[in-house]
């Protein structure tokens, strides 16, 4: 019989459209899959496409640059008034960031300027009232969380007692007990009733975070307190108390301007967006813009803060992503 011979193998075919497709040059994949990833550097990479966190970033570090360098956008003195030469001269708005751009106010007194140099004043207090509260509110609310029991029960219930007193009245009988309200007296009695939001924050996350395996392996291995607080579950319970701050940091600037306009939070000679509110107050009917213009200062400030803690919040919150 004749022998059989051997058919070779067949080789199974691939078809082109099995390839693995490769990204195009230029196009942005996200994060690379070989780098650790964690939620701080999903949220930057979030951040940075945000049409929302750029533009307000913009207004802060412009506000920002403005308060501490004033001398590099106007050379003129708030304080230097010329009443027989420029009473409630209106805006020239041929003469951009010139010492008349923005008009006089009552006093013969540059409102460009005073726009200027008054944002010192109320960045100052803004961020001031933020880092207090932030500091005193984690502390407050991790010690409550953490320990729980008679400890979390006394904390909550002043914190309650504290978060019961209205926010503004209370500041403005704070501040009435004092006769030269400076700048840092009018951040700590905003920080004395502000702290209550943060800590009630803290606490929850807290309360959620040292329930973790990693928080339980911790105390196994003999981790001290300080250590299982602060190395552990602080920075995972960070992100949320970093959106509430942020946020927060635009209304004690509105709080300011709203105190000084009542007359008890700062006053002449300081220079600040809320005195001069108060001060054009009296000159609504006959020169509404110098109202106007520190009230606009003011919300644009505001709205600034408030669009950049929106964005940190929907860049941090997996559910929102």
């Amino acid at each position: 019989m004749p022998e059989k011979t051997a058919e070779p193998a067949k080789t199974a075919e691939v078809p082109a459209t099995a390839a693995v497709p490769v990204p195009a040059a230029g196009l942005d994949a996200g994060p690379s899959p070989d780098k650790s990833r964690s939620l701080w550097s999903d949220a930057w990479h979030d951040l940075r496409r945000q049409p929302m966190f750029l533009a307000s970033s913009v207004l802060i570090l412009l506000l920002l640059v403005m308060a501490i360098a004033p001398g590099l956008f106007t050379s003129a003195s708030p304080r230097d008034a010329d009443l027989a030469a420029h009473y409630l001269q209106p805006p020239n708005w041929s003469h951009f960031f010139a010492e008349d751009w923005l008009g006089y106010d009552g006093q013969g007194r540059s409102i460009y300027a005073r726009i200027v140099y008054g944002a010192r004043a109320s960045i100052l207090v803004g961020v001031g009232v933020t880092v207090l509260v932030t500091l005193f509110g984690t502390v407050i609310g991790m010690i409550a969380g953490y320990f729980g029991g008679w400890i979390d029960s006394l904390l909550s219930r002043v914190t309650d007692v504290f978060f019961g007193i209205p926010f503004l009245l209370g500041a403005l009988v704070v501040l009435t007990t004092f006769e030269n309200r400076t700048v840092w007296v009018v951040i700590l009695a905003l920080a004395f009733l502000g702290w209550t939001q943060i800590a009630r924050i803290a606490r929850g996350a807290v309360i959620t975070v040292k329930q973790a395996d990693y928080v339980v392996a911790a105390k196994a291995l003999g981790a001290s307190t300080g250590r299982i607080m602060f190395r552990h579950i602080l920075p995972n319970a960070l992100a949320s108390i970093i959106v509430v701050a942020t946020i927060a940091l635009g209304g004690y600037i509105a709080a300011e301007a709203t105190l000084s306009f009542l007359g008890v939070g700062l006053a002449e000679p300081t220079v600040s967006w809320g005195v001069d509110v108060a001060t054009g107050r009296e000159q609504l009917r006959n020169a509404p813009f110098t109202l106007i213009i520190p009230s606009v200062m003011v919300s644009i400030t505001v709205l600034s803060f408030l669009m950049f803690g929106d964005a940190v919040r929907n860049a941090l919150d997996p559910k929102l992503r």
